[in-house]
């Protein structure tokens, strides 16, 4: 039995793949940590999982404007010495980052005290973190097609995405029946990222009367500080009411995507890969002020594997139109469907936890190769 510490907080789609692989491990009787931010969405993710055990590590998102630097800075060092107590304390086979400020801290912690490092990339553009703990790492897992300058071939895996368990698609109608939704007719669902999307949120505002009137409702996920729950109605062309659903935060994800005829979403790797685990045609909407513009680099490789519409935030007041094209071609929605199909790692969590329990066992002596095979 060997014994992990998982850095995954700040963002569901850090925090979610860490608990889904936490599960996995555990269940393979293995002990595992999970350090989480105090953000409102961590506490409320981590709720469905008390048989995990988690911990809050002190931290905030990096910004260079000269106050927020500060306090990044403050919060990093403070970071850094919790972890140093506590890996000290809990003596971890491997440490594992899956990237952002959390994840930062965590690392140079495991590595001034000789703890093995293992990062995650959800991405298709590389975060600051992973770059930066990348070259001292005896793992890196990245998405396909992705790699990380001047580190070692034999470092990297293309396994994906560990997607959490409970995530799977479930017939339309009975996820419906899970969400009280009354309506069988079209059903947009809109999703703005674990923090919600005010742009998004202000879109549907704008909109929903116009779609209502073709007959498509709208299940919108506004974010748990963005608008308060809610229904509203709008009589379509066939006199039937269409709703427009207004939900803070929901962690019921499957009922959520199964529900939907189409999805509009950010392109957060979290979100992303639940697409895809759930076979739902989407359009992606990328927040344009992403690290990086990783969101930008994830909807462009689902588009071209033509498994989703990509529309920039600076045409969405071209999205209405979009969505009333798309969401009643069902030609085109099922090569969408097609195309998730073909993308989905269903492997890929098993892969990772055997890959793990490799490294855990053999890490006393594991060497890291020269530096003569580089990608």
């Amino acid at each position: 039995m060997s014994s992990f510490v998982i850095s995954c907080g700040g963002t569901g789609g850090h925090l979610a793949p860490g608990i889904s692989l936490a599960q996995s491990l555990l269940e393979r009787k293995h002990k595992c940590w999970l350090l989480i931010s105090n953000k409102t969405i961590d506490a409320r993710l981590i709720k469905k999982y008390p048989e995990i055990k988690f911990v809050c590590v002190p931290g905030v998102a990096l910004s260079f404007k000269p106050l927020r630097f500060l306090k990044f800075c403050y919060y990093l060092l403070s970071g850094f010495v919790f972890n140093l107590k506590f890996l000290s304390s809990h003596k971890p086979s491997l440490v594992i980052g899956f990237g952002g400020f959390i994840s930062a801290g965590v690392g140079l912690a495991s590595l001034v005290l000789g703890y093995p490092l293992v990062l995650h990339e959800a991405n298709h553009q590389p975060g600051r973190a992973i770059r930066l703990l990348a070259p001292f790492a005896q793992r890196v897992y990245l998405p396909s097609g992705v790699k990380i300058k001047n580190l070692a071939v034999s470092l990297m895996r293309h396994y994906g995405y560990p997607v959490r368990s409970e995530i799977r698609c479930i017939p339309k109608k009975t996820a419906r029946q899970n969400l009280g939704i009354d309506r069988d007719g079209k059903l947009l669902v809109i999703i703005g990222g674990s923090q919600g999307a005010r742009s998004l949120n202000d879109w549907v505002l704008k909109h929903f009367e116009r779609l209502g009137a073709k007959g498509i409702s709208i299940y919108c996920i506004s974010g748990l500080s963005k608008v308060s729950q809610g229904t509203l109605e709008v009589n379509s062309v066939d006199g039937r009411k269409a709703k427009v659903y207004w939900v803070p935060f929901s962690d019921r994800m499957s009922s959520v995507y199964s529900s939907a005829d189409l999805v509009v979403s950010r392109a957060g790797a979290g979100s992303i890969a639940e697409i895809v685990r759930c076979q739902v045609p989407s359009i992606l909407i990328p927040y344009p002020y992403a690290a990086d513009n990783h969101q930008l680099a994830n909807a462009r490789f689902m588009e071209q594997h033509g498994a989703a519409l990509v529309l920039e935030q600076k045409r969405l007041d071209h999205l209405s139109e979009e969505v009333i094209e798309l969401i009643f071609n069902e030609w085109l929605l099922e090569n969408f469907r097609q195309n998730l199909q073909k993308l989905d790692r269903k492997d890929c969590l098993e892969r990772i936890t055997l890959d793990l329990e490799h490294l855990a066992a053999h890490s006393q002596r594991y060497t890291r190769p020269k530096s003569g095979a580089l990608s």
